[in-house]
């Protein structure tokens, strides 16, 4: 219902969630019930080894260990509501925290592993968590905490399962994960338990997933693209999951698809593309996948019709959001029309409207702010202890969430960027301010900028504009060193171009647009 009459009732039109709604049973009873012997998750640490090798979880498996955890954080003294932060890599901890967190009515907050101690920091107190659950290695820029390590989770492991799942409603706190902000600084994205049951139109709409499916991924448990696509949908349909938490190398991946017979891959378009740059996929016996699916970055048609010829496999491509996870796709069945992520997934009321401001959706072929109806149960709650961001993203009944972008007559969606300055690096938003303001910190930065630039046709990078101290000689490979040693590796500049001075408007703003087309 992409420019609905004004005749029409606007909302979302799926089926209705129940009012009493847990993520953790909704994933799990029904399989560890139903078919408590069939594999629910795999995780591999060695692409080499034989599969037997694999870590191997059954959905009774499962289920039990979940409601241990969720038993024992309850014991622990934990309450509903609380928050809890999980700095981990893709390990069956990971998701048994996330997911024993859920059963008990605490809020799981994944990160990255891949953010500094003082960015973790920043998560753990501006979400105001009781504990985070660490892997060894990783350190919190505070002391004053109280830490689960993996012999902490074995433990949890060890308490009598709770009867039942938490008696949540749908509209209650599930989980937290962070976004960039507005301000430059990362935003907590609160989402309720109805989430997963937003989640349901992508099962047709998008993957056209099966309870046979066994689905890889290749991303990591803090992206929402992650939790949803890589374990919460594969469970709530009854299907397979593979994780992988070995040495990234890319050549992994397609020796992975064969030894797990995966029927569905998940992945950025970067990783495609090097996929097909670094792999040779005549040499794997690919003939299980059904088609991959992308979402994070836009696919080029190039790309596309690359995957194709070496593949003989479609690419489905999908547009989300942290705030609603994704709601545009392509599927099985659908046309794919290059250059387009898709239409509205079936139940969904999505509109464009016009920019200056107004409720009324735009007819097709105009060009304005992409926009969600706020009824969908995919939508958040709201953003954590943010009340001025939040007021920023609704429009009446509607969310809107940056992107620019129109309808054709057909209901396919065409994206024309963003309204903001908000840039992407592997599928993750990234605030330009962010970068900037640990940037500006290097004792030879006088002024920088930060801004997406265009290296190819199909691929951006974050570049880093600076105007240099006049006593200091320009040296990039100092300011990439200073980020790094401040800045997850997925936010730091590519690249870092020295300049006399930055393009202002009238009133001193810096013009980054002016920047990336120069």
């Amino acid at each position: 219902m992409a420019i609905p009459a004004p005749s029409i009732v606007r909302g979302y039109s799926g089926e209705k969630c129940p009012e009493s709604f847990n993520i953790a049973r909704y994933c799990l009873a029904r399989g560890a019930a139903s078919m408590p012997d069939k594999t629910a998750l795999i995780v591999v640490a060695d692409a080499e080894a034989p599969l037997a090798q694999a870590e191997c979880w059954t959905y009774g498996e499962l289920d039990e260990a979940v409601r241990r955890v969720a038993a024992g954080l309850l014991a622990e003294g934990f309450r509903p509501g609380e928050r809890i932060m999980i700095r981990m890599p893709n390990t069956s901890d990971y998701a048994l925290m996330f997911f024993g967190a859920l059963a008990a009515g605490i809020v799981p907050l994944p990160s990255s592993s891949q953010l500094t101690p003082a960015e973790a920091d920043f998560l753990l107190s501006d979400s105001a968590s009781s504990a985070v659950a660490l892997a060894p290695g990783m350190s919190m820029a505070t002391s004053h905490i109280r830490t689960f390590d993996a012999d902490m989770v074995s433990r949890l492991r060890q308490h009598e399962p709770l009867d039942g799942y938490a008696t949540t409603s749908a509209n209650d706190p599930a989980f937290l994960v962070y976004t960039s902000g507005t301000s430059g600084r990362p935003k907590g994205v609160l989402h309720a338990h109805r989430s997963a049951w937003g989640r349901r139109p992508m099962y047709r709409g998008w993957y056209g997933m099966e309870e046979s499916d066994v689905m890889l991924h290749a991303g990591a448990f803090n992206w929402t693209y992650t939790l949803g696509v890589g374990l919460t949908d594969p469970w709530a349909n009854g299907a397979t999951t593979v994780l992988y938490n070995g040495d990234k190398d890319v050549q992994v991946w397609p020796k992975l698809m064969e030894k797990t017979g995966a029927t569905l891959f998940a992945a950025v378009p970067t990783l495609y593309r090097q996929i097909l740059k670094y792999c040779d996929l005549a040499a794997h016996d690919l003939s299980a996948l059904r088609h991959g699916l992308t979402a994070g970055e836009a696919l080029s048609p190039a790309l596309l019709a690359h995957w194709r010829e070496a593949t003989g496999k479609e690419l489905y491509e999908a547009l989300g959001m942290s705030e609603c996870s994704t709601y545009i796709s392509t599927g099985p069945g659908m046309e794919i029309r290059e250059g387009s992520p898709g239409k509205p997934q079936p139940g969904r009321c999505v509109a464009v409207l016009p920019v200056e401001g107004g409720e009324e959706p735009l007819r097709a072929g105009e060009t304005g702010l992409l926009a969600v109806h706020r009824s969908d149960p995919g939508l958040m709650l709201g953003y954590w202890r943010r009340p001025d961001e939040e007021a920023e993203v609704y429009r009446g009944e509607w969310f809107i969430g940056g992107d620019l972008a129109s309808f054709d007559a057909d209901g396919y969606m065409w994206y024309h960027g963003r309204a903001d300055d908000l840039m992407n690096a592997m599928g993750y938003r990234v605030s330009p301010q962010e970068v900037e303001a640990a940037l500006a910190v290097h004792p030879d930065i006088q002024e920088v900028a930060v801004t997406e630039i265009r290296v190819r046709s199909d691929v951006s990078i974050i570049a880093a504009f600076v105007v240099p101290t006049e006593a200091s000689e320009p040296d990039a490979a100092s300011i990439m060193k200073w980020a790094e040693e401040k800045l997850a590796a997925y936010k730091c500049p590519r690249e870092v171009i020295f300049v006399e001075s930055l393009p202002r408007t009238a009133n001193g703003k810096v013009m980054r647009r002016a920047l990336s087309s120069s």
